[in-house]
């Protein structure tokens, strides 16, 4: 469950980003007459930057664990039956949330509490609905995303969703880490 929680929070990475760009409030003066604000008020004028930088620690953390958790672990490879190359996923995770979002009233205070509505519901509809795999940040990090039927040991299996870094094909043989009932992380069966 936190590591649903944690690629959610990474897959918001680039709406961090831009809520930053957007939010920080540092004062540059290059006259002589310049004084330091202090920390205080620097700290005050850059609530929701600090909060996004400490939400994409979070989600540079969730992406190391994932990628650590990859790494050997396997279960018996399978075999691709069927595939479709569905990455157009990370496009419409974009589209549908983050550049909406970027475009609130990030100064009131009303707006900045239905923003954090938002992002709880957003959160527990992406978790339930484990559409983690839909993330762009991943999709920039060269991940893909495929949807399968395979020939597993035990039976086949239909419809499930494969994360990968490499290009995979039919009839190909691939190892895999079980990241959910239908999820899987693959990579090809190295010989």
């Amino acid at each position: 469950m936190y590591r649903k929680i944690g690629l959610f929070i990474l897959s918001l990475w680039l709406f961090f980003i831009l809520t930053i760009i957007i939010t920080a409030d540092v004062s540059i003066c290059f006259s002589k007459q310049c004084e330091f604000i202090g920390f205080g008020t620097l700290l005050s004028n850059n609530v929701i930057p600090l909060i996004c930088v400490f939400c994409l620690l979070i989600g540079t953390y969730s992406y190391f664990d994932f990628s650590f958790k990859l790494k050997d672990a396997t279960q018996i490879p399978f075999k691709i039956s069927k595939i479709e190359n569905i990455d157009y996923e990370h496009l419409t995770f974009l589209t549908t949330y983050i550049v909406p979002l970027v475009c609130f009233n990030f100064v009131d205070t009303r707006y900045q509490l239905v923003l954090i509505i938002l992002l709880v519901v957003i959160g527990v509809i992406y978790i339930r609905t484990d559409l983690f795999y839909a993330n762009p940040t991943l999709a920039l990090l060269n991940y893909r995303i495929y949807r399968v039927d395979g020939e597993f040991k035990d039976g086949i299996r239909e419809n499930i969703v494969l994360i990968s870094r490499k290009t995979l094909e039919v009839n190909q043989r691939v190892d895999y880490i079980k990241l959910d009932n239908r999820i899987y992380y693959a990579k090809p069966k190295s010989i």
